[in-house]
């Protein structure tokens, strides 16, 4: 593999500090998330327990791990420049500390703070979703990677201002006084988050990495699957969420079936890559494999319920029983993978890409503990497993906490890996990435008046 995948605008890049502090604060929301989850499945965790968790660790780290990879990815993918450092470097305080009062109101079961904190997320996600889109808008024509994610912000809008109603209800009831079914709501504003802002997010950067990272190209089926998914998939999130908002069950039927269709197609293609790569496997091509078997088996499973009940709640993220499947099994290891390539690259070309050819330097996948990623892979597979199973299967229910504290390790693991590559190889510490400071002529975000 090469040690910069080749066609990147490096050069348009954010300064590394930016990207690097969404993802040591996902990180942060990751453990955050482990433990209330373990904490939940032993049925210690206050108030609304489940709701934060879920939260922690989709809010959190998912999401911000998206805002930090697309504000790096699209300048560099894309060869436009960011169109603000200073929104860049602004949209991470609202998020972070909006999520942080968000979980704490809903384990305290005050519900007054949650407009407030509600309010600061919103502020958040739209400054994120107004940055990456006028830069998005100066690229012509846009390609696959780039077509959803600019679905996925216009995903990211609709359901931060469901969020926020939502929000705004449990802190003073508003949906009673419209005449509108809470429950509704809530169905709509999951499915636009899970399979509209982040799922598509995620098929978007795999028609990049996937390809790039095995060295590959999409041929013959991949194209017919390509188009499948690409028309299939959108149409289907919306009509889903659409259905489900307004309680209309041939719609959502559809829009379920379209869903899962596609993720099949899009798995099919993601399998074919990895089968007909010949590189050497890496944490990023190991995890992608977890995730292509996931969402096979996601979509069988789910497919036959969606179209039997689209608007159960026990179904709300798929078949009943496999929302870790979803969660974990698709959308976890897919961001886990892509980090382990992600923080690695983006220290990698900041530290080391000036003196290449001058004097030795380690290649990319050289930065992290091999030994450690393969120690967390397997925690999190077998962690996550076991959570699937328990919650598939009623009889094996006792794996839940066996798994969730074994998922828990395996995050807690890949943190600890993480913050080694930083710390060993970064110019800034941990703490000095929040620190404005000059580091090997780097000015963070919001430097210089030329720059917005």
């Amino acid at each position: 593999m090469s040690v910069v995948p080749g066609g990147l605008e490096t050069e348009r890049q954010p300064p590394m500090t930016v990207p690097l502090r969404h993802f040591v604060v996902g990180f942060g929301f990751l453990l955050l998330g482990g433990i209330a989850g373990l904490l939940d499945a032993l049925g210690a965790l206050p108030g609304r327990g489940t709701l934060a968790h879920v939260h922690l660790l989709l809010a959190g780290w998912v999401c911000l791990t998206i805002m930090g990879a697309m504000t790096q990815f699209v300048p560099v993918w894309s060869g436009v420049p960011l169109h603000s450092r200073r929104l860049a470097a602004g949209q991470l305080p609202p998020v972070a500390v909006g999520l942080l009062g968000f979980a704490a109101t809903l384990l305290s079961g005050d519900l007054r703070w949650l407009a407030v904190f509600g309010g600061l997320l919103l502020l958040g996600f739209l400054t994120f979703v107004y940055n990456v889109g006028r830069t998005l808008a100066a690229a012509r024509p846009l390609d696959v990677t780039e077509r959803h994610f600019a679905l996925a912000l216009a995903y990211f809008v609709a359901l931060v201002a469901l969020g926020y109603l939502l929000a705004l209800d449990l802190a003073l009831p508003v949906f009673d006084r419209w005449g509108v079914d809470r429950t509704s709501v809530v169905a709509a504003h999951a499915t636009l988050a899970v399979f509209g802002a982040v799922l598509t997010t995620v098929l978007g950067a795999l028609y990049q990495l996937a390809t790039m990272f095995t060295q590959t190209k999409l041929r013959g089926v991949d194209e017919s699957l390509r188009r499948v998914e690409e028309v299939g998939y959108p149409v289907g999130v919306v009509a889903l969420a659409a259905g489900r908002l307004f309680e209309v069950a041939p719609l959502a039927r559809v829009g379920g079936l379209l869903a899962t269709v596609s993720v099949l197609a899009f798995g099919a293609i993601l399998a074919r890559r990895l089968y007909e790569t010949r590189v050497d496997r890496t944490p990023m091509l190991s995890r992608y494999a977890v995730a292509a078997a996931a969402m096979a088996l996601w979509a069988a499973l789910t497919a036959p319920a969606w179209a039997t009940d689209p608007l159960g709640f026990d179904a709300l993220f798929g078949a009943p029983g496999t929302v870790h499947l979803l969660v974990l099994g698709v959308i976890g290891f897919v961001v886990l993978g892509t980090l382990y390539h992600v923080v690695p690259f983006i220290v990698w070309v900041h530290r080391y890409s000036d003196r290449l050819g001058y004097e030795r330097v380690p290649m990319i996948d050289d930065l992290y503990d091999d030994r450690i990623a393969a120690v967390d892979f397997a925690a999190v597979l077998g962690g996550g497993a076991s959570v699937a199973l328990a919650e598939f299967a009623p009889p094996l229910a006792g794996l839940f906490a066996v798994g969730g504290l074994l998922a828990a390790l395996g995050f807690a693991l890949f943190v600890a890996n993480m913050a080694l590559v930083i710390r060993r190889h970064s110019p800034y510490t941990i703490v000095g990435l929040f620190v404005p400071r000059r580091a090997d002529g780097e000015r963070v975000a919001a430097d210089t008046p030329s720059e917005r």
